[in-house]
């Protein structure tokens, strides 16, 4: 094969392979947009069964046909603590096992049929330009980006076919399992999608083409593929806390200690190939798929009791260090993922109300018992809420740039309640100046008092913990109970300011102490209010 013929193939192969891609993008983008609430829904099923986390793993990698994406989403959901390092040791089995469908799927390109499946680039791009719903418009993509995988694969085996007497030379020069096996990482990494290589592989062999002697040679380069798949993994955990780089390095551990038993087991038999899957399968692209799928079932049945051992390593490589940043649920890995990232935002909340409410429990502290040093630990807490506040602010700013119509209700939801919590930090920081008014002016207030504003403070407990249910579960039929808790609070501020102004008709109590005592009452009324407010979003 001269320079000039060698050029035109490498052309025409990149050609094929950027259609390829182009179309498992479309696929893997559009499906991730769609079924994010199926993906929420998955992991929201986590458990401590091993097996759970492996279907979990594998489903959502089938749904999305991107184990890149699904490792990257359980890295992250590690790093906010939503799962913990054994069960993402399952889950990223699990992926492993998803992601071979996608093999499967170019397996097909042998049969005749998948030229029919072509026409659903015409279909779906007149979905996506007619339909006027979002859902319809996403489908009309995935249909298009099926179809453009088949052409892709198409193109390069067509090319392969066109050269093959010479191409064959080369791949024939080339038979040490080694070297074979770090092209299979090489590529992977390049390309960051182990189903990329492994279709280009499967083209070579719908075109003919065998790679060295043709025996099991082909499969080394399949054991690299899933070495150079953690590629991704470790690059999105490399800037993330400390459990989410151990989820990175269990990913790796995992499909090494695999690649290398089973390079082991084709070196010691080299007919592997010859008598087991060209036995059982008639098709090279289906042949090769299927031991794709062998490989990763077989090391997850290997490997799964041996979870723990996994996660006692990583905690051994990666040591625990010293929280730089203060600890989060958001991540910036979920925000290609409206539905995961507004369920993280709701677990930041609830977070910033706890903050919120426990400066409101200091500020009272400090009034109730006349402390001056307690005004400093509900500043702090003020403050640390001000900065949670800000960073769910410049989060949802970022989710509500690339999200869809439908998210926008839910965005907005998120930024109203951020609102109604900050106010409950507006008011602990009102407790605080009472508290110090009340010292600096030698203001007293009797038992009677003190137990009036000490019940009301606890209805104000109830409300905030039936607020906090109803928001984490989405639980409407709370919020009657939450309406009969608010409306105590109100006529419990009625009844508490009637009683004062009777008290101070019978001159039981200082007029100094109006101010403070009334404008108390009524900060206490709002903070109701306010969690009223909130849990009726959930509406």
């Amino acid at each position: 094969m001269t320079f000039a013929q060698l050029s035109l193939f490498l052309v025409r192969l990149l050609a094929g392979t950027g259609v390829f891609l182009v179309g498992v993008h479309m696929l893997t983008a559009n499906i991730e947009q769609l079924a994010t609430g199926k993906i929420k829904e998955l992991f929201g099923r986590t458990a401590d069964k091993r097996l759970v986390n492996v279907g979990i793993g594998a489903a959502a990698t089938a749904l999305i046909q991107s184990s890149g994406v699904t490792t990257v989403l359980i890295v992250g959901f590690v790093n906010v603590g939503v799962v913990d390092l054994y069960q993402a040791a399952a889950m990223i089995m699990g992926a492993n096992i998803g992601t071979t469908v996608t093999a499967q799927i170019a397996a097909l390109s042998a049969f005749p049929v998948t030229t029919y499946i072509q026409v659903l680039v015409f279909v779906g791009m007149m979905m996506a330009m007619a339909c006027k719903r979002e859902s319809a418009k996403k489908t009309g993509s995935i249909l298009a980006g099926l179809g453009l995988i088949f052409i892709g694969l198409e193109l390069m085996s067509n090319v392969m076919k066109a050269d093959r007497a010479g191409i064959q030379g080369l791949f024939q020069v080339v038979t040490h399992p080694v070297l074979l096996f770090l092209l299979g990482i090489f590529l992977t990494a390049l390309v960051q999608s182990s189903s990329a290589t492994t279709s280009v592989i499967i083209a070579m062999s719908v075109a003919g083409l065998t790679i060295g002697t043709g025996g099991n040679e082909v499969l080394y380069i399949i054991l690299g593929t899933n070495i150079g798949s953690c590629v991704t993994a470790l690059m999105s955990s490399a800037t993330a806390g400390t459990n989410a780089r151990r989820a990175g390095l269990i990913h790796l551990m995992f499909n090494s200690l695999g690649a290398g038993l089973f390079f082991l087991l084709l070196a010691l038999w080299p007919s592997f190939m010859e008598v087991t899957f060209r036995q059982w399968f008639s098709a090279p692209a289906t042949q090769i798929a299927m031991f794709h799928t062998f490989f990763n079932v077989t090391c997850t049945i290997l490997f799964l009791p041996l979870c723990g051992g996994f996660v006692r390593v990583s905690e051994l490589l990666i040591r625990d260090k010293a929280p730089e940043t203060a600890p989060t649920f958001l991540d910036e890995r979920m925000l290609s993922s409206a539905s995961l990232a507004i369920s993280l935002l709701d677990k930041e909340l609830v977070r910033l109300s706890d903050t919120a409410m426990e400066a409101f429990r200091t500020g009272y502290r400090s009034f109730a018992k006349k402390d001056r040093d307690l005004v400093a630990p509900t500043q702090e807490l003020i403050d640390q809420a001000n900065t949670i506040s800000q960073t769910m602010t410049d989060y949802l700013i970022r989710l509500s740039a690339q999200s869809k119509l439908a998210d926008e209700r839910s965005i907005s939801d998120l930024h109203s309640n951020l609102g109604d919590i900050m106010r409950i930090a507006e008011i602990a920081d009102n407790l605080t100046k009472y508290a110090q008014r009340s010292i600096d002016k030698g203001l007293d207030f009797s038992e009677t008092v003190r137990g009036d504003l000490d019940g009301m403070v606890g209805r104000v407990e109830d409300l905030y913990a039936l607020t906090k249910r109803a928001v984490l579960d989405k639980d409407v039929s709370l919020l009657p109970q939450i309406d009969r808790v608010e409306d105590d609070i109100d006529a419990l501020r009625r009844r508490l300011i009637d009683s004062h102004i009777q008290r101070l008709d019978r001159g039981e109590c200082r007029p100094g102490s109006s101010g403070v005592f009334i404008n108390l009452v009524s900060n206490l009324e709002r903070l109701g209010d306010h969690l009223t407010y909130i849990a009726h979003t959930i509406q």
